[in-house]
């Protein structure tokens, strides 16, 4: 497999909004929830695109075809990986680790003194994907309530912070 990281091209919107769809699916599916992304699952890189603190986008190529995105995101000096997407089909390959050295490349050359990425907690394998990549520090949380349990959403349990038993 030939392996290329270049700049996200206007060219390329078709497939990164596939890339987008396939990320807003499996949030579907993780959270059981069809809601997520709203009617369009790919129309959030739209916004994601037309974002001011978007500093760059990158996708990957496997033998010429798009397979991957991932972006930098920046606030000051702090910046954020958004997103990291690799198409189901071309995981542990190897792509989504090439990716995030990219921005991570980008963050240091334009001297980001913190850079952050933050999946989704049920995301298992997005999780310890990233910890593999270094992001081993905790350095925010997202606390909710669920205001609309009607919808029949399912919690879990399993994660403890500061001796706190937490839903994800």
């Amino acid at each position: 497999m030939k392996l290329t990281i270049r700049d996200y091209r206007d060219s390329d919107l078709g497939v990164c909004k596939c890339l987008w769809a396939e990320l807003t699916e499996r949030h579907r599916l993780i959270y059981d929830d069809q809601t997520i992304g709203g009617a369009d699952p790919g129309s959030g890189i739209v916004d994601y695109l037309r974002n001011p603190g978007r500093h760059a986008t990158w996708v990957a190529e496997a033998d010429g075809q798009v397979v991957g995105m991932t972006g930098l995101m920046v606030r000051g000096t702090e910046a954020e990986i958004e997103p990291a997407v690799v198409t189901a089909a071309c995981r542990s390959r190897g792509i989504g680790r090439a990716l995030v050295a990219r921005a991570v490349d980008e963050a240091k050359r334009i001297g980001i003194r913190f850079l952050s990425v933050r999946p989704v907690a049920r995301n298992v394998e997005a999780v310890s994907f990233l910890i593999s990549c270094g992001f081993g520090i905790v350095g925010h949380i997202d606390l909710f309530q669920d205001l609309a349990p009607s919808r029949g959403r399912q919690w879990k349990d399993g994660i403890v912070i500061h001796g706190h038993k937490l839903l994800y």
